[in-house]
């Protein structure tokens, strides 16, 4: 009788231990949510970035080169905020516009949000070419799974953009147009071969324009800037004014009543933080007669 209690006790004990654990079944739909979302290329795989796009109540529009991407008014003003000065610098030393550059950056890349952009920091979607020897990343384009060149940094892009038109004769004729003609070089870009799009020397005028671009070809040239855009007009006479400070210096900006530093931005194109770095201003409070810089 003993042995048979005993028995029946361990019986029991064993089903209760195997009925703790139950086996869980996965489904192949789970499994697949349980999984990150890559993208593939022949280079391998990577992260589809998440909240790419800000989100914004400016005017947005999409740009159209080497990937389709969502823009805002105010990413262009920031990515020409970060660029200008490697533009200005690129037209001095090489002699290309500095506002082509910066609207071909803005076309290529998708104002710096682009794929390519991100992938590799090619802003200027140009392709490896048989003379290329660094990296390199596959991206659809004209055909499928393109080669295309990759920088370490973006300014490296901006540096190879110049070296490219300068090294390629088929861009000889380029460099005859007066340097600060842009209309002539987004024309000339076209019929060289730069782009496939017919409306590739429209799309970069309308960006030279819409966003003032070619203040920064007068910034190098020294010549005097009449604003195309009177949304946001640049200061570019000579002729003194009672805004201008008493030295007649048109960096600087006498503030008058009523304004603030969002219109004074407005009026000269620059963003409020901008003007706030400029100025090592730690709030955005103003004083009658106060001296901004304001380029």
């Amino acid at each position: 009788m003993f042995k048979k209690t005993i028995l029946l006790f361990l019986i029991a004990a064993l089903a209760g231990c195997s009925s703790s654990k139950p086996a869980i079944a996965t489904t192949k739909k789970q499994a697949a949510l349980q999984k990150p979302r890559v993208a593939s290329t022949k280079k391998g795989t990577y992260s589809k970035p998440i909240g790419k796009y800000p989100t914004t109540n400016n005017t947005t529009e999409v740009i159209q080169s080497t990937s389709k991407t969502v823009v805002t008014s105010d990413l262009i003003n920031n990515y020409v905020l970060q660029f200008k000065d490697i533009a200005m610098g690129n037209m001095q030393k090489y002699g290309i516009p500095a506002s082509i550059i910066l609207a071909q950056g803005i076309l290529e890349s998708g104002a710096g949000k682009g794929d390519l952009a991100l992938e590799a920091n090619n802003h200027f979607g140009i392709k490896c070419h048989k003379d290329w020897l660094g990296e390199s990343v596959r991206h659809d384009d004209d055909s499928s799974q393109e080669c295309f060149r990759k920088y370490t940094e973006a300014s490296d892009s901006y540096r190879d953009h110049a070296l490219f038109l300068v090294g390629k004769n088929r861009y000889a004729t380029l460099f005859t147009y007066e340097k600060d003609d842009y209309k002539a070089w987004a024309k000339g870009l076209r019929a060289a071969g730069y782009a496939t799009d017919p409306n590739y020397p429209d799309k970069l005028i309308s960006y030279i324009e819409r966003y003032n671009l070619h203040q920064y070809d007068c910034q190098v040239t020294g010549k005097s800037y009449t604003a195309i855009n009177k949304s946001a007009p640049a200061r570019t006479s000579n002729t003194k004014t009672n805004s201008e400070s008493a030295s007649g210096d048109p960096n600087l900006y006498e503030v008058q009543k009523g304004d603030t530093l969002y219109s004074i931005s407005k009026k000269f194109n620059v963003l409020v933080d901008d003007l706030k770095q400029k100025n090592n201003l730690s709030d955005n409070s103003l004083s009658v007669g106060q001296k901004l810089k304001v380029k």
